[in-house]
């Protein structure tokens, strides 16, 4: 690559001179290089340095202690900030995850040398070049994914670097080396060593990637046993049935992605299903049913997310998703209405988007006549919303006050009697007038 090919930031190249200046060497480093050399815009920029961070505060007049123990100031250069990391040498892993220390050290190469794969052991140098001692970027030509130095230590010092393989297969559609496979098969326990947020955080990366099927890489090391216990049953549970092609798991992987990048309908595709393989019955003529496995894949799904650390709002708009994905819908005025009534406006149309990358991911057979429904089914709850239908107690012509006026006792039957009038309302939408709705409350005492 020309040294020239490289777009530095002014920020990053102020921040290098001035360590220069200083009489410090100063180098980008990790994933902005990866990235700059897959001519991928980096997302961030992160500067490596000789200079001690003590050093670095003195020379830089607004800066943060985001990392100081570990060597990391962040650096303000006008509204933009960058991470500057002094080059260090990391002591023993005892937990498998962070060293007890860290030392600093005046070498790149040895900062290098502590890094997790070949790709992100990169330097650059506006003058220098690449500092390449472990041929990352012949790597990165070769779309591999490979450990620095010996595989299964490096996963031994830190199991996050075995999720971290797999996420980055699936964002760059890498394949992973195969000594550097191995050692995750053969470090594959240590994952539980990994806090569950850690492991959230990696999950969501890869469920947004362009290739969440590689997730089944993870089956194949034998980790997935360890982090989703759940899914792998999926991928052992089969599917004879008309409307379906894949067993449970393929079927799952494909609906991931069919869905759009949004990680709470990235999850729910990933759980839809989970509750199957404790659903399966076959009948009489060897054809596989799965009754009920909405409530149970839900169930699954809150004790999976909760397991994972999930904000309680993403937990209820997955679990109600995954909950209703199998609803049946007829493509009617009232049946939409109804539906919306039961499962909820505000998921109302996330749920149509669940069912349709549902289907794209079975029998391509039905696939254009189930769209069509899908798309008509929309298509009347947009009209419905025109028209100003109503479709929930706030829609309603009449409100808790106007009960009250006409002499029904404050409490729980206001809230009743509420839900009544919307049922009616849903059924008949021209009932919903003020002066309809208190007279059928007068004629109904």
């Amino acid at each position: 690559m020309n040294v020239f090919d490289l777009d530095i930031p002014e920020g990053v190249y102020y921040i290098m001179s001035k360590l220069k200046e200083n009489g410090h060497k100063a180098y980008i480093v990790g994933g902005c290089v990866r990235d700059s050399l897959m001519r991928m815009t980096p997302k961030d920029w992160d500067i490596t340095t000789s200079a001690t961070p003590q050093e670095v505060k003195k020379i830089f007049t607004d800066t943060y202690d985001t990392g100081i123990k570990h060597g990391t100031v962040t650096v303000s250069v006008g509204r933009e900030t960058f991470e500057v990391t002094t080059f260090r040498i990391e002591g023993v892993y005892d937990d498998h995850r962070k060293p007890s220390k860290v030392f600093f050290t005046k070498s790149i190469l040895e900062d290098l040398k502590r890094r997790d794969f070949t790709m992100n052991a990169i330097a650059f140098h506006p003058e220098e070049g690449l500092i390449d001692p472990f041929n990352g970027a012949s790597d990165i030509t070769n779309k591999i994914i490979r450990c620095v130095g010996i595989a299964d230590e490096r996963f031994k010092e830190d199991a996050l670097r075995m999720l971290r393989a797999f996420r980055f297969s699936c964002q760059l559609n890498f394949d992973i080396e195969k000594h550097t496979f191995e050692a995750i098969h053969k470090n594959r326990k240590l994952i539980k060593e990994v806090s569950n947020e850690r492991v959230r955080e990696e999950l969501n990366k890869l469920l947004l990637s362009d290739h969440p099927m590689k997730l089944l890489l993870m089956q194949k090391a034998k980790i997935l046993a360890y982090i989703l216990p759940e899914l792998e049953c999926c991928l052992f549970t089969k599917q004879n049935h008309p409307y379906h092609v894949y067993d449970v798991g393929l079927h799952t992987l494909k609906a991931v992605q069919s869905i759009e990048k949004d990680i709470a309908l990235k999850w729910t595709m990933l759980l839809h299903d989970v509750g199957k393989p404790l659903s399966k019955t076959v009948d009489s003529e060897g054809i596989d049913h799965f009754y009920g496995h909405g409530e149970k894949s839900m169930e699954l799904a809150d004790r999976i997310l909760k397991r994972l650390r999930f904000d309680n709002k993403t937990i209820n708009r997955i679990t109600r998703l995954v909950k209703w994905h199998d609803r049946p819908i007829e493509a009617t005025p009232k049946a939409v209405r109804r539906a919306v009534r039961i499962i909820g406006e505000d998921i109302f149309l996330d749920l149509l988007k669940v069912k349709e990358a549902d289907v794209k991911a079975q029998n391509p057979e039905y696939l254009k006549e189930r769209q069509i429904k899908l798309h008509n089914i929309k298509r009347i709850y947009e009209e419905i919303k025109q028209s100003g239908q109503c479709l929930s107690i706030k829609d309603l012509a009449v409100s808790g006050e106007d009960l009250l006026s006409i002499g029904i006792p404050e409490g729980k039957n206001i809230g009743s009697i509420l839900k009544k009038l919307l049922d009616i309302v849903i059924e008949a939408p021209e009932m919903n007038t003020r002066e309809k709705l208190l007279s059928y409350i007068k004629d109904s005492e």
